[in-house]
């Protein structure tokens, strides 16, 4: 007996106070949600590779699709974009615009990139980024690689604008559910420890070489939506963490397009279905492990979304709506550095690229340019700033990065927050590319996202310097309260349902 009240006393001990609970808000918040076409036309790059390609069907429409969340006290934006990535000074600008016409401050203002290899030319070059180097690395840049159309990328960022500042006039008072919801059959990682101890990225189904993954996946669906006062779904944000590269054919949201029809075909067309991706650089819609053909194009893109959509549906009609608060952003700046390729290499490099790419082999020449170009911006910028963005609601926190973030570092991240609901965002408020582990950069790793590249550079200890920025914004934040239904009525005695209160009745 002593024993047991023991257990009890260091059970109750370790639970948090009731006490310390937050009080439950009084007021909705005010809510606002908007969308915008940033579809991009036929014969515009499409981005996704290291060199040029070019759209020549139209699948379906690609977005901006805004959110803002105000306490009264605080306003914030959360906002998806259906592009490959956003670079930083994409960002500063349609940030001090919203800024300008609405007043949301510009670090309240949280932009994530699907990662959607089927959109339009927003990056990876900017024009006029190259433009103090060489002759042949400006031909290299502007020339030979994914760069920004600038009438695109100048559409992009008015509707950017356009939809931020539409989303916060149409701000209504809400009641807001949040919750989380399992697909793990949806995205794999797609990096594996190989038998010769190096890390292959897509080894392909059925080689014998395979020991087993390199890494794990992030299964959960993160949601939060927001009812107005007659139950209606105003719009949701949706967290999964898988890269766009299901790709339908043609210009497409990709398998978030499919993701948004789900959620519609259920609440309606008019809802607003905001997407961010989570962190998903090793994460892919590719099972390297299949003992069957994969889909076709079209169909992944089905499954992919179906299925996410499906679980953001379950989630959001089990969740409570209810009254939640606060609002809170929070932000740090890291200053990181870049892995620099040695002297000689960079030399053979310029020697291979100064060459025809029909003259060599063109993954070698690829990445030779690509070494060319990390040169020339290592004489300009040397290291990088690295915004780490934390917006509470309530009780969820989105915590944004802007790289291809490795799966393991948002786990890290969701382990070490004081929140339950916490949504890791990459490729967020900037660009900076691939950002594996430690251990892939190590002697067992290896890998595509490996590469030393322009878009891929960041030091190997990049990774955990996000991490624990982000994980420390969210420890400068006290979760907010669940909205949870009623408790039922305390037992007052009687028999129950009188239907099915009887014994067994067999003649």
């Amino acid at each position: 007996m002593l024993r047991l009240c023991c257990m009890l006393i260091v059970v109750l001990a370790s639970r948090p106070l009731a006490a310390a609970q937050p009080a439950a808000p009084a007021d909705p918040l005010q809510v606002g949600f908007a969308e915008r076409d940033i579809t991009p036309e036929i014969g515009m790059e499409q981005p996704g590779g290291y060199g040029k390609s070019f759209h020549r069907t139209l699948h379906d429409p690609c977005k901006v699709r805004a959110s803002v969340w105000d306490d009264g006290v605080t306003r914030a934006a959360v906002v998806g974009i259906d592009a490959l990535l956003i670079r930083r000074e994409t960002v500063e600008k349609v940030r001090a615009e919203i800024e300008k016409q609405c007043g949301i401050p510009a670090l309240n203002i949280l932009i994530g990139a699907s990662h959607s290899h089927s959109s339009g030319p927003v990056g990876m070059v900017l024009p006029g980024e190259f433009d103090h180097a060489s002759d042949l690395v400006k031909d290299l840049a502007y020339n030979k690689s994914s760069t920004a159309d600038p009438k695109y990328l100048a559409h992009v960022e008015k509707q950017l604008v356009d939809a931020v500042v539409a989303a916060d006039k149409s701000r209504k008072p809400a009641l807001v559910g949040v919750g989380k919801g399992i697909e793990d059959k949806a995205a794999y990682n797609r990096r594996f420890r190989m038998k010769n101890g190096l890390t292959m990225t897509h080894p392909r189904p059925g080689n014998p070489d395979i020991v087993e993954p390199a890494g794990p996946i992030d299964p959960e669906v993160g949601v939060v939506g927001a009812w107005d006062d007659q139950g209606k779904l105003l719009g949701c944000v949706v967290n999964y963490a898988c890269h766009a590269t299901a790709s339908p054919g043609g210009i497409s949201a990709n398998y978030i397009y499919y993701l948004e029809k789900v959620v519609r075909g259920f609440f309606g067309p008019d809802v607003v279905v905001v997407f961010t991706a989570g962190c998903c650089g090793d994460i892919t819609q590719v099972d390297n492990l299949t003992k069957v053909a994969n889909p076709k194009a079209e169909q992944w893109s089905q499954l992919v979304g179906g299925r996410v959509g499906a679980e953001a549906v379950k989630v959001l009609v089990s969740i409570e709506p209810g009254p939640v608060a606060p609002v809170v952003v929070k932000t740090k700046t890291i200053n990181v550095g870049r892995r620099v390729p040695r002297p000689e290499r960079v030399a053979a490099c310029l020697d291979l690229v100064s060459r025809a790419p029909d003259k060599n082999d063109p993954t070698d020449w690829l990445f030779a340019k690509e070494i060319v170009m990390l040169d020339a911006v290592i004489k300009k910028q040397p290291r990088v700033d690295v915004e780490v963005q934390a917006v509470q609601i309530g009780p969820a926190v989105f915590v944004s990065n802007p790289a291809e973030y490795f799966v393991e570092y948002g786990l890290g991240i969701k382990k070490a927050s004081p929140f339950e609901f916490t949504f890791p965002v990459e490729l967020a408020n900037g660009c900076v590319g691939y950002v594996p582990t430690e251990e892939a950069l190590g002697p067992h790793g290896g890998g595509y996202e490996t590469r030393l590249t322009y878009y891929s550079n960041l030091e190997p200890t990049a990774g955990t310097q996000i991490m624990n920025a982000g994980i420390e914004l969210t420890k400068q934040l006290t979760p907010g309260k669940l909205p949870t239904r009623a408790p039922i009525p305390e037992w007052r005695g009687g028999s129950g349902w009188t239907y099915g209160s009887v014994p067994p009745e067999l003649n």
